[in-house]
C-alpha cells in the first residue's frame, strides 16, 4: 500500500514537471496568436487576411470564410471583384491541400501495394460521386464537410490535380458570388 502511494507520488511529480515545461510554451503561443490576430485585423491587410482565412477554411480545419468576405466587401465595396477572386484563390488552394493530403495518404497506405480506400458512410458517398462523375464532383468542394471529403478522396483516387483545382475554383467562385449577390440584395431592401 505504501509502495503504491510512493509510485503515485512519483507519477504526479513527473506529470507536474511535464506541465511546467508545456505551460510557458502555451503562454508564448497565446501571445503570438493574439499578436497575429491583431495584425490581421488591420485594414491594410484586409485582402491578405481574407486570403489566409479562405485558405484555412477550405482545409480540414473547422472555419468559415464567408463572414470575412462579406466584411471586406461591405467595408470597401470597390474591392468586390478583387475580394471575390482572392477568396476564391485562397479557398481553392486550401482545397488542393486536402487533395494533396488524400494523395499522400494513398501513397503511404499503398506502400507499393494496392490500397483500399478508407471506410465510412461519408467516404463511401464521396467515392460513389467521384467514380460516377469524376473530377466534376469537386464542384462540391465549397460544401461544409462534404467538400473536404470530396477533395481528399479526389487526391486519394489520384484524379488530375489541375482538373480538380479547376472544378473546385468554379464551385467556390459561384458560391461566393451568390453569397455576395444575396447580401447585396438583402441590404438593398
Amino acid at each position: 500500500m505504501i509502495a503504491g502511494r510512493v509510485e503515485d507520488h512519483a507519477q504526479t511529480r513527473a506529470c507536474a514537471e511535464k506541465i511546467s515545461i508545456i505551460l510557458p510554451i502555451l503562454s508564448g503561443m497565446d501571445a503570438w496568436l493574439t499578436h497575429l490576430i491583431n495584425w490581421l485585423s488591420l485594414p491594410e491587410v484586409g485582402l491578405s487576411t481574407l486570403f489566409v482565412i479562405s485558405f484555412l477554411a477550405a482545409t480540414w480545419l473547422p472555419a468559415g470564410s464567408e463572414a470575412a468576405l462579406v466584411g471586406v466587401v461591405s467595408l470597401t465595396p470597390d474591392l468586390f471583384w478583387t475580394a471575390l477572386v482572392i477568396a476564391t484563390v485562397g479557398n481553392t488552394l486550401g482545397g488542393m491541400v486536402s487533395w494533396a493530403l488524400g494523395a499522400g495518404l494513398h501513397r503511404l497506405a499503398s506502400d507499393g501495394h494496392p490500397a483500399s480506400p478508407p471506410k465510412g458512410r461519408g467516404v463511401a458517398w464521396g467515392l460513389r460521386q467521384l467514380h460516377r462523375i469524376g473530377p466534376k464532383a469537386c464542384l462540391l468542394a465549397w460544401a461544409p464537410i462534404v467538400g473536404d471529403v470530396v477533395c481528399t478522396l479526389a487526391g486519394w483516387l489520384r484524379m488530375p490535380a489541375a482538373t480538380c483545382a479547376f472544378y473546385m475554383a468554379v464551385g467556390k467562385f459561384l458560391r461566393y458570388w451568390l453569397l455576395l449577390a444575396g447580401v447585396e440584395l438583402w441590404l438593398s431592401y
